[in-house]
């Protein structure tokens, strides 16, 4: 697991100082990496012994194996520059996006913590209300994983458009229905509040994003980092459609028999109205 992923599974365990290092780990890891743990702890305007606990906290032995696994992930990310960077130049769009959103894909799926993973699926698949609550900029692969859940399991709300809607569509969610949220930087603020909100209600939050500690996972249950470099002036939400197809296909497997049934249903209805022309 690397530093980010224990940053995010150890969150709610944090002290004040201790998220005010993570930051500085998170945001500023060459610091960590080639600075000092007086340097890092007065980045983080804390203590050099806040900066220990830190380390302790996430399940590493002092500042020393921090560091080592902040340098082993920037050796990492280096080297595959070096690489690149050695290949003949040319304009070739295709191949750096290829490349791109291979990496994207690969430290997504990289962060993912395998019990939380299971947690995740199951509260999925439970029989509460599953609300999928999406920003604008997400809403393309959040719809698609929305249809193919509402086709495995029943109760599926998708939480979009404006603060009138959202908040007549989510006004009865509370204890025992669970919201799969999705969001970036700059987040919208609609999804900031909502996602709030659901978590005072009792509803339990499973948060996609970029930060372990972004204010999208004050109070989520599982939380799953991804990488979103695009190749253009946008974010790529490539490794969030690979994992969200993961978590379909593990609610899909969890649900065998229930949502075969419906699935055969769908499958009638399709049939009966000759919606689709298979050849």
């Amino acid at each position: 697991m690397d530093v980010a992923a224990r940053i995010a599974t150890h969150r709610e365990l944090l002290s004040p100082a201790e998220r005010r290092v993570a930051d500085v780990v998170l945001g500023d890891p060459q610091l960590v990496a080639f600075g000092t743990v007086a340097a890092v702890a007065e980045r983080a305007g804390t203590s050099g012994a806040s900066v220990v606990r830190l380390a302790n906290r996430i399940g590493l032995e002092g500042f020393s194996e921090l560091q080592a696994g902040v340098q082993s992930e920037l050796a990492s990310r280096l080297g595959r520059a070096a690489e690149r960077i050695r290949q003949p130049a040319t304009a070739d769009l295709v191949g750096r996006t290829l490349t791109l959103e291979l990496d994207n894909v690969q430290h997504t799926f990289d962060r993912i913590d395998r019990a939380a993973l299971d947690r995740a699926v199951d509260a999925l698949a439970g029989g509460g209300t599953l609300y999928l609550c999406v920003a604008d900029a997400s809403s393309g692969v959040m719809a698609q994983a929305g249809a193919e859940l509402a086709m495995l399991r029943e109760r599926v709300v998708v939480l979009a458009g404006g603060d009138v809607t959202v908040g007549r569509l989510s006004s009865t969610a509370g204890e025992g229905d669970v919201a799969l949220v999705l969001d970036l930087p700059r987040y919208d603020r609609t999804v900031l509040e909502t996602t709030r909100r659901l978590g005072r209600d009792g509803v339990r939050l499973i948060v996609v994003t970029d930060r372990a500690l972004s204010p999208l996972t004050e109070r989520a249950s599982e939380v799953f980092l991804l990488d979103a470099s695009g190749a253009g002036p946008f974010d790529s939400y490539v490794g969030a459609l690979a994992l969200l197809n993961l978590l379909v296909a593990a609610v899909a497997d969890r649900l065998r028999a229930t949502a075969t049934e419906r699935l055969d249903r769908v499958e009638a209805a399709w049939r009966a109205a000759d919606a689709l022309a298979d050849g």
